[in-house]
């Protein structure tokens, strides 16, 4: 059981990483997106093995349901003139500032796993979804109602930007 744990967490790794390599190293934005829902699958298939199905579930609804979709809008409501900055190829400072920036998160988390180390591995108690749900509706309903004022305010900021280029 313990093999198919470790095996379905490379493969999880796999995707994240094979995801979000298409989404940074992509010229095409339609193909960058892909690459950021493959990722964005690959996170959720993480919350899965740590077992956590309602926040994978959240994760695949929030962010490949409306996260992506939204940024799809976008991608389609602008208009890229050809031979833009995208259709360039990318230097190699390019390359390696991208590369820093993915160590770094990294090379947070080491050091604050190193400098604060867990002190047991004790598995979480399960909290049933009547608990959760009133825990998103009472004490979480600012941060919950503030998220969907981002996404709000996302979407109507990628409309107004399509309209300006589409006018100009």
């Amino acid at each position: 059981m313990e093999f198919l744990a470790k095996a379905a967490f490379v493969f999880y790794v796999l995707v994240i990483a094979g995801g979000s390599l298409a989404a940074a190293l992509s010229h095409n934005m339609v193909r960058a997106l892909l690459g950021l829902i493959l990722t964005m699958f690959g996170v959720a298939g993480m919350y899965m093995l740590l077992n956590a199905p309602f926040v994978a579930l959240m994760q695949v609804l929030v962010y490949v349901g409306a996260v992506a979709v939204l940024v799809f809008f976008a991608i389609m409501l602008t208009r890229t003139p050809t031979g833009g900055e995208e259709s360039q190829p990318n230097p190699s400072r390019k390359y390696l500032l991208a590369l820093l920036t993915a160590m770094l998160p990294g090379a947070a988390l080491g050091w604050v796993w190193l400098k604060h180390p867990v002190l047991s591995d004790v598995t979480p108690v399960q909290a049933p979804m009547e608990a959760l749900g009133q825990g998103l509706m009472e004490p979480y309903i600012l941060a919950f109602e503030l998220i969907s004022v981002v996404l709000f305010v996302a979407m109507s900021g990628a409309v107004i930007l399509a309209f300006r280029k589409r006018g100009s």
